[in-house]
């Protein structure tokens, strides 16, 4: 066991792989730039021999979240189906076997640990922090509950919570207390994996209950749908309705080659049916939801759909305690088994860990990032380090935004049209505590800011350039919070990884959402 002091270039904290990136980044950049290997070293609280990528791992998320490009702008810019991605997230997604959507976990794990080791990085398992120490502002070292001290030049915190920089003395927003809602959190989910049920085969159930849940003649189906809509009889034409789409078919499910999106409740219903619980996630804080599946090898399909209501203390009390699941999470989950292998699944397996999309977020960074600053088009292009576009996505609702909204006389639509935004750094830099980067969706995203900042493949070009800046600092002398976009952008372009550049100003829809974003926060806590 190490009990003396072992100082470090970089620390990084969490495995999350927007974090393994960024260490990974951070280590190239030094030895690039001095030819010599850097001293970094990766911690996490969670078990690395389980499998390296935090949820994308051990929380089995295979379901990868994608930069969501449209066809026309594709074809008019000439751009791949998921944009430019940033180069090391490219580079990890092809030693991970991912031609889309899918990614095995074991696969990512593997890739990871073989670039970690490739780069030269430490790693440090079951880390829980002590204390930290500071030297002025900055963070000096760390002392984990073992007693042993890591001391480090630059930080990097990975973690959905944030826990470095709250040891760091960094105050957090609760939940979504940047709408002045600190007690709401989105849903977490224990993601599970099937074996046995084909693709085709659960194509062939979803279309089954679709015909009989829409049949009103099914006298045997509809008690079926009332039982899952607890016999609330208002709630059972809702789910029918949803099954249904605007030109009168059945919202049957999508399956592509290496991915399904279930477009209706019908699933849904025929468990809550079988389960004997109220589809409705406010009322009984559990719903097997529409699931995103991934196909993967040997007819495993790993599904993001099982989600859990929790309080924005709750979500923070599961990230401490190594995101593992309750016992009430894992009694739903034998029921959810059981109805599976009712319909051919041979084995369901649940992940070690939960995927929890969000916890809070840091304030006090160099340049907070709102939704708006996304519609508006994100960084400058002459400053960007790559571009992304996905959709203002709270899977699951933030409880009580509807309600704040109204109270405060917004009449008009909540849903804002989809960004597509330059990426830079400065929202996840720390500026009372300069040698400290944010890098998760605890960054500092403000408003709506944080739906789409959860998203790993954004994350993972903040981290690609935080692994550079600090490299940066060290070199130069500076402040990682003095580092600017620009000074990453250089080295992305002068070693051949920047990627294409794109973003789009939505002055429009922009101005709208900065009126909502400014109309809700506006009781916010600073």
């Amino acid at each position: 066991m190490v009990t003396d002091l072992r100082s470090y270039d970089v620390i990084g904290f969490g495995d999350e792989v927007p974090g393994v990136l960024a260490v990974i980044s951070a280590a190239r950049e030094y030895r690039r730039r001095t030819k010599r290997y850097p001293r970094v070293m990766l911690m996490s609280k969670g078990s690395l021999q389980e499998g390296i990528g935090g949820h994308l791992a051990r929380g089995g998320l295979a379901y990868l979240d994608r930069s969501q490009i449209s066809q026309e702008l594709q074809k008019s810019l000439n751009l791949d189906t998921f944009g430019s991605p940033a180069a090391i997230y490219k580079e990890f997604l092809q030693k991970s076997g991912v031609t889309a959507i899918a990614l095995d976990p074991r696969k990512a794990s593997a890739a990871l640990k073989e670039m970690l080791l490739q780069a030269g990085v430490a790693l440090l398992s079951k880390v829980e922090i002590q204390s930290v120490s500071k030297e002025g502002q900055k963070i000096a070292s760390i002392t984990t509950s073992k007693g042993a001290v890591y001391a480090g030049k630059q930080f990097i915190d990975a973690t959905v919570n944030a826990e470095l920089a709250q040891a760091a003395g960094v105050r957090k927003q609760q939940g979504f207390e940047t709408f002045g809602l600190p007690n709401s959190e989105l849903p977490v989910t224990l993601v599970f994996e099937t074996q046995g049920l084909t693709a085709r085969r659960l194509k062939e159930l979803d279309y089954i209950y679709l015909k009989r849940f829409t049949n009103l003649a099914d006298s045997e189906s509809q008690n079926f749908l009332l039982y899952a809509a607890g016999k609330d009889v208002k709630l059972a034409q809702e789910l029918r309705l949803e099954m249904i789409d605007t030109r009168g078919n059945l919202k049957t499910l999508w399956a592509g080659n290496d991915y399904i999106d279930v477009r209706s409740p019908a699933l849904s219903a025929a468990y809550h049916s079988f389960r004997g619980r109220k589809l409705s996630l406010p009322q009984t804080g559990v719903i097997l939801d529409e699931g995103n599946i991934a196909i993967l090898p040997n007819e495993r399909l790993s599904w993001n759909a099982l989600l859990f209501a929790v309080t924005a203390s709750e979500a923070e009390a599961l990230a401490r305690s190594g995101s593992k699941p309750t016992a009430n999470m894992q009694r739903e989950m034998l029921f959810v088994a059981t109805w599976l292998r009712s319909l051919g699944a041979t084995s369901v397996t649940s992940a070690s860990e939960l995927y929890i999309r969000h916890a809070g977020n840091v304030t006090g960074v160099v340049e907070p990032l709102t939704g708006a600053q996304m519609l508006f088009g994100g960084v400058p292009a002459n400053e960007a380090l790559a571009t992304f576009s996905y959709h203002f996505d709270v899977r699951g609702g933030i409880p009580g935004i509807g309600e704040k909204a109204n109270s405060r006389g917004w009449l008009k639509s909540m849903s804002f049209k989809q960004p597509i935004f330059n990426i830079g750094i400065r929202h996840a830099l720390i500026k009372n505590v300069p040698n400290l980067a944010v890098v998760s969706p605890c960054s500092g995203f403000e408003g709506f800011a944080c739906s789409v900042g959860r998203i790993v493949e954004f994350n993972a070009a903040v981290g690609q350039g935080v692994g550079i800046a600090a490299i940066n600092a060290i070199l130069n002398n500076k402040n990682l919070a003095d580092v600017s976009n620009r000074e990453v952008r250089q080295v992305l372009a002068q070693t051949g990884q920047l990627p294409r550049i794109f973003g789009v100003a939505n002055n429009t829809d922009g101005t709208l959402l900065a009126q909502f974003e400014t109309l809700v926060t506006s009781d916010a806590i600073a």
